[in-house]
């Protein structure tokens, strides 16, 4: 290429787009032109993809399309995702209510059935279980008692229904991955006291890091799924209106909806923070947004926070800290809580914010390579980023019993074992549990990150009530009835194989390569 001509310079002739008379290279202007030039060759770009499908789909797509390139338009325009660290206020003493000072309503049947009336329960259902080795949507994983999160969650709701006489829906925003799958799983609850609803996220095409043009050649997302992704929850507002549920609850006189991960299994409707919302307890200033947040240990100090920036409330992620200051964002005396992203957010609100436009959240950058090698971003937004944009939004602080994803097999473990009791699709510690966190559990990636492997190198869930801390590493397996209690650290060397014997009692212990057991 001759000196002086830039690769956009190439692009935009190929696109048949004029480029501006040109600014110096090291000008403010330069940088300008630039970034207009990438939205326009974009835009051009994905008017050519919607040309590739049929003419009935397209003023959706189109409409798709808008958002996306909206929200380019918003990435190359940042200067970078990080903010200024110095407008950090300190957290105003009212922003986040703790959860022990929440009023239970009056147990009344007729109470409780008015405020779940106005309740909608939402939960995540985008992802895939393909990170724990299974097909298919993560929520039809079994769980507990082969049940799976999406039956714990049907059960939950179908049980606060009955109690109470009421008639709280449930929706699930999929993924293009997880729709048709779901849509077929759902049937099942036909015969539950239980409304269920889907509607689709957005699918958005991936962007090459090379040229910032997408890497998709055309509309068939079966034919390239790699090219296309789902933008993160941030997406939700949008595509909940376009969908119609935002209206149709809104006439139906509901108010707020709980939004939720659906591998949350601690994410169950509380009464008492419904309480706070449309309850006697109700604040004279309504309360439009709730952030559930929980006490930060060393476990989460990657997770988003709370903080307070040009006196509004707002997450801050790990993402938007300027590198020298990670440090002090993973501090947990400096940051104390962190979201569960357990969501509570007034209907009428969110329709507000999006007929008004002022819906603003930070975008996350996510860098991927695809199985070819091509290089790509994912522009990403997070669904607890809008609290900034309602007014009277606070955090309450609960307990971490309504924080336990299943994200890892360590984390299945946790709920498969007698550490918990599952009561009405709700998983409850065991009373005979002496302290309320549950067991920091390491399980090695070679052995025991795919779920079938996992559940073949237990003969049975391990008694793990009195236990503090688990690594295990190498190719090992647990016979039945072990159980292991205080610290316990098992190493397999490689190439050797640990087998724990059946009804083993292992307490403050380290197992290393050559089975010998030492007290820790």
């Amino acid at each position: 290429m001759p000196s002086g001509i830039r690769p956009i310079d190439v692009l935009l002739e190929r696109a048949g787009v004029r480029g501006h008379q040109r600014a110096p290279s090291d000008s403010k202007e330069f940088h300008e032109v630039t970034k207009r030039d990438a939205l326009r060759l974009l835009e051009h770009d994905v008017d050519r993809l919607l040309e590739t499908t049929e003419q009935a789909r397209q003023p959706a797509l189109k409409a798709e399309m808008d958002r996306f390139a909206d929200l380019f338009g918003r990435f190359i325009q940042e200067e970078g995702p990080a903010l200024d660290w110095n407008k950090i206020q300190k957290l105003p003493e009212n922003a986040v209510m703790n959860y022990s000072n929440l009023k239970s309503p009056k147990n009344e049947q007729n109470e409780i059935r008015n405020m779940l009336d106005k309740l909608v329960v939402i939960k995540l259902n985008g992802g895939l279980g393909t990170s724990m080795g299974c097909h298919g949507p993560k929520s039809v994983i079994p769980v507990r008692s082969d049940l799976t999160f999406l039956d714990l969650t049907v059960q939950q709701i179908e049980h606060l229904n009955k109690t109470y006489d009421a008639n709280v829906p449930l929706v699930l925003m999929n993924s293009f991955n997880t729709d048709e799958d779901t849509e077929k799983i759902v049937r099942k609850y036909k015969g539950f006291r239980v409304q269920i609803h889907t509607f689709n996220q957005s699918c958005f095409p991936r962007i090459s890091r090379e040229h910032y043009l997408p890497v998709a050649k055309d509309f068939e997302i079966e034919k390239d799924m790699e090219a296309w992704y789902p933008p993160g929850h941030g997406d939700f507002y949008d595509t909940f209106r376009n969908s119609g549920l935002l209206k149709k609850f809104i006439q139906e006189g509901r108010e707020y909806c709980f939004l939720s991960n659906i591998d949350n299994l601690g994410a169950t409707v509380d009464l008492n923070i419904l309480n706070k919302l449309v309850g006697e307890e109700r604040a004279t200033t309504p309360v439009e947004f709730v952030m559930e947040v929980t006490d930060k240990t060393r476990a989460d100090v990657k997770g988003g926070t709370l903080i307070q920036m040009e006196n509004k409330l707002r997450l801050l992620e790990i993402a938007q800290v300027p590198p020298e200051h990670v440090d002090d964002f993973k501090s947990v005396k400096t940051f104390k809580f962190f979201n569960t992203n357990n969501i509570w957010a007034n209907l009428a609100a969110i329709d507000r914010v999006l007929r008004e436009r002022t819906l603003n959240m930070e975008i996350i950058v996510n860098n991927k390579t695809l199985e070819n090698g091509t290089r790509v971003i994912q522009l990403e937004t997070a669904v607890g980023a809008a609290m900034k944009c309602f007014d009277g939004a606070i955090g309450i602080n609960v307990p971490r019993s309504r924080f336990l994803p299943v994200k890892k097999s360590s984390d299945l473990l946790l709920v498969m074992s007698n550490l918990y009791t599952l009561k009405n699709g709700s998983l409850v510690m065991s009373p005979q549990r002496m302290f309320p966190t549950t067991p920091l559990v390491k399980l090695g990636e070679n052995h025991f990150s795919k779920v079938k492997e996992f559940l073949g190198r237990f003969a049975n869930i391990p008694d793990i009530i009195e236990l503090d801390h688990l690594t295990v590493s190498g190719d090992v397996t647990f016979g039945r009835g072990v159980s292991l209690r205080g610290t316990v650290i098992i190493i397999a060397n490689h190439g050797d194989r640990i087998d724990i014997p059946a009804g083993a009692i292992l307490e403050n212990k380290i197992v290393s390569g050559n089975m010998r057991i030492l007290d820790h």
